[in-house]
């Protein structure tokens, strides 16, 4: 007998992995603790040397002060995070700005690590992707935003920097981390219930490019061919929103599967690297690389790939 599921059932799997065998979780707490620890002391390292503060994350903490000092966190110049970011700046703003951006970066990647590690140790090859050390010198969300993917309390952290969090949101969010999302907003509201007004104030002082605009940025549009497909779906989403940097884009490495696919797109996201050590380039020339040599190769996935009808794992481990 040939056992029928419901058409539009919801999948409960993540992506299709062809790497064998399933990793003891004692052996990925470990390693994703190792991975924590020196990429959060590398970061302190950094930013102790360049004198950076807590680097992007000095805004979460400075907003989470303002508030604890009855202050408007928008009458700081150029804040341009919402109120959600200051809940995640709580915890720091007692630390010395650079241990708290190397914690924040460590935490965070330790996370990212035992997420992508329960569908095989090859996944873990995503932490060669530039966009992962692009964000550690400047200290960004995208590795929490990778991995509340994998743990639904986590998915408030897209709140932080919604222009990235919400592809994730739309398209990897769960009932549970939804709900999580709503109380966060709610609290926002209750502790400053006018902030989505003072929010824009510094909104045109963001430099940004907006992936599917840019030449050759349109072609992001066959995405559209495979829109049943999860990975589809939210290619398109990010390509739809503002971006600045490389950073920005480490979520995409939810889309490749198998470990030639995650050195092959992390290999060519270097380009960007070597170019951008070169030049001073304006937004737009900035955008146009990063379409060419990361948006581009995930849509050559995207629309490469079998249809998910292959059995898969869940998505989310139990907290």
């Amino acid at each position: 007998m040939v056992r029928r599921t419901a058409p539009f059932a919801r999948s409960t799997r993540s992506h299709v992995t062809t790497e064998p065998g399933a990793p003891r979780v004692r052996l990925r707490i470990l390693i994703s603790l190792l991975i924590g620890t020196v990429t959060g002391l590398l970061c302190w390292m950094l930013l102790v040397r360049f004198q950076k503060s807590a680097g992007d994350f000095n805004w979460a903490i400075w907003a989470a002060r303002d508030l604890l000092a009855h202050r408007n966190p928008y009458d700081r110049e150029m804040q341009l995070y919402p109120l959600t970011s200051a809940i995640f700046g709580l915890p720091f703003v007692w630390m010395r700005p650079e241990i708290a951006g190397g914690v924040f970066y460590g935490l965070s990647s330790a996370l990212m690590a035992f997420g992508l590690s329960r569908d095989g140790y090859h996944r873990l090859l995503v932490f060669l992707a530039y966009p992962y050390w692009a964000g550690l010198i400047a200290v960004q969300w995208t590795p929490l935003m990778l991995a509340s993917v994998f743990f639904p309390f986590l998915l408030p952290a897209n709140l932080a920097k919604p222009q990235i969090g919400l592809p994730v949101l739309l398209t990897h969010g769960r009932k549970r981390g939804l709900l999580l999302c709503a109380a966060v907003l709610v609290l926002t509201f209750v502790v400053m219930p006018r902030w989505p007004w003072f929010w824009p104030r510094w909104f045109t002082e963001y430099r940004r490019f907006i992936p599917l605009l840019i030449l050759p940025g349109p072609l992001l549009a066959l995405a559209a061919l495979r829109y049943r497909e999860k990975d589809a779906r939210f290619l398109l989403l990010m390509a739809l929103f503002p971006q600045r940097w490389a950073y920005d884009a480490l979520c995409l490495w939810l889309i490749p599967r198998t470990r030639r696919e995650i050195i092959f797109t992390a290999g060519l996201s270097w380009v960007v690297a070597i170019w951008r050590w070169n030049h001073s380039p304006h937004i737009v020339e900035i955008g146009r690389w990063i379409v060419l040599f990361i948006y581009l190769p995930m849509l050559v996935l995207v629309l490469l790939h079998e249809r998910s009808e292959v059995p898969k794992e869940p998505t989310s481990t139990s907290t």
